[in-house]
């Protein structure tokens, strides 16, 4: 992979040097205002509807819905843009049905949960592997994606970028905690839809306005032999690939513990819902920008350009002038941190609470300790595979991450929603879908064909949650007080 981008003046250079040392200290600062382990996990329920809101949105953009979306776009076309609607389906879902019972349990983890409700440990264990098998990955691509901008903009080699993102992410995520990482993301959200936007704007202009964009692009498609009524329509590549974009951007929302977290952090449960419907808007326009930035790059410079990875805002911004590109570059590192940050916080929340032996133990300073030495560790480990990664499609590596997180949200909704559901129903409707969607992933990746793994991790514990479940004895004990606790406070 080429993993240069457009050259760079000092105004560039300095742009994004400034931005990424102006977020980090800002973060770092917060720090002070960690003093428990509460603090650090969820603000000790201090936060207002902006700072919820925008620490929300940061999860889902990230590379994907910038440089992926954008990437994808060039190569498949306007169907890709699906990620922007499925962010605000995903959000408006966990707000509507899942926020406000978790605040009411008032988990630390999505599998305690489990916990709560079974007394199951396997079943809380078995949900933080299929969740962390996404924050993992995620934790991986962010660095990347970080180090191969930086490896052009300062010629440095990758390693060296992916070490200074991974220095970036860690340090202000095991210090500020989760109001530190919310915080620095309304930053985030802000320059990255101004610029976004910005570019947009002024490379359509540039083209001769919407018109001139549709017949250049038009003109580059004929050009590589491709489809324009295909690269054109939200549905070029079939039902098939949106119902499993559906079935693993959105559906496995419910089950991303990061969002246990924000329920807990929230001022009140009055604000949980409107904020995370916000998130959803802020989040969708991320990647309908993008996607429209992908269609530019297209026909300002063909539809068979090398820009088909990770450079094309880079290059489409650096082309209107030296600061655009360092504004771009700087969006693009701030979509990445954005969604880094609070994913390690987390996976490394998820680490010492369901895996680490007498965690409920510890006193909340030496729980603090313990979130910040693992974020530290989770974030260098992540460092050292995204040295060795070479990524085809960020977009693909993303999907298949969400898709692992599809069958602890489906067996999430049961236990809410259905009192039916026993322990022996969820654990082995987890434990299929999860198997199910791995070996879908080595079938396609090993023989090049079959289903999505979407399919198998939704339709398994769809089909096995309720099957094993009506087979099964209910467990009574703990049901009564689970289920008065997601009633409102009287």
């Amino acid at each position: 992979m080429n993993n240069s981008v457009a050259s760079t003046d000092n105004s560039t250079l300095w742009i994004v040097i400034g931005y990424l040392v102006f977020v980090t200290l800002i973060g770092m600062a917060l720090s002070r205002r960690n003093r428990s382990s509460s603090d650090w996990a969820s603000a000790s329920g201090g936060m207002g509807l902006w700072l919820v809101a925008a620490g929300v949105a940061g999860t889902r953009i990230g590379g994907v819905g910038t440089y992926g979306v954008a990437s994808d776009v060039m190569k498949t076309g306007l169907w890709n843009l699906w990620y922007g609607i499925n962010t605000f389906l995903a959000f408006a879902l966990v707000g509507f049905f899942f926020i406000i019972p978790y605040r009411r349990l008032n988990l630390t983890t999505v599998g305690e949960i489990f916990s709560r409700r079974f007394n199951s440990r396997r079943a809380r264990v078995l949900t933080s592997l299929c969740v962390q098998s996404e924050y993992f990955i995620i934790s991986v691509i962010e660095p990347y994606i970080i180090g191969l901008i930086l490896s052009g903009i300062l010629g440095i080699p990758l390693g060296y970028g992916i070490l200074i993102g991974a220095f970036i992410i860690i340090s202000y995520t095991a210090m500020s905690g989760i109001q530190g990482t919310s915080y620095t993301n309304i930053i985030h959200c802000s320059v990255i839809i101004c610029s976004l936007g910005t570019i947009a704007y002024l490379a359509m202009g540039n083209l001769g306005g919407w018109d001139g964009v549709v017949s250049k692009t038009n003109i580059a498609l004929d050009t590589a032999n491709i489809d324009q009524a295909s690269w054109w329509s939200l549905i070029g590549l079939g039902w098939l690939p949106v119902i499993a974009m559906f079935f693993s951007a959105t559906i496995h929302t419910p089950g991303a513990s990061i969002y246990v977290n924000y329920a807990s952090s929230a001022k009140s449960e009055k604000i949980l819902i409107p904020a995370f419907l916000l998130a959803g808007l802020i989040g969708a326009a991320m990647p309908i920008l993008s996607g429209i930035i992908g269609i530019e790059a297209v026909a300002q410079y063909g539809a068979e350009t090398e820009l088909k990875g990770f450079t094309s805002i880079t290059r489409l911004a650096t082309d209107t002038g030296p600061i655009m590109g360092g504004i771009a570059m700087a969006a693009i590192l701030a979509a990445l941190i954005s969604s880094a940050g609070p994913i390690l916080l987390g996976g490394s929340t998820m680490f010492v609470n369901d895996w680490m032996p007498k965690s409920n133990e510890l006193s909340s300073g030496d729980k603090l300790k313990a979130y910040r030495v693992v974020s530290v560790v989770y974030g260098l480990v992540a460092a050292a595979i995204a040295y060795l990664a070479n990524f085809s499609s960020i977009m693909g590596v993303l999907l298949l991450a969400f898709a692992m997180v599809v069958p602890p949200a489906i067996a999430i909704t049961f236990v809410i929603y259905w009192k039916r559901t026993t322990e022996q129903g969820v654990y082995w409707g987890m434990a299929a879908g999860y198997g199910g969607g791995l070996l879908a992933w080595a079938v396609n990746t090993w023989f090049g064909f079959g289903p999505s793994p979407a399919y198998s991790t939704t339709l398994l514990p769809l089909l096995i949650v309720p099957l094993v479940s009506l087979l099964t004895p209910q467990e009574s004990t703990l049901a009564k007080a689970f289920y008065q606790q997601l009633k409102p406070a009287q």
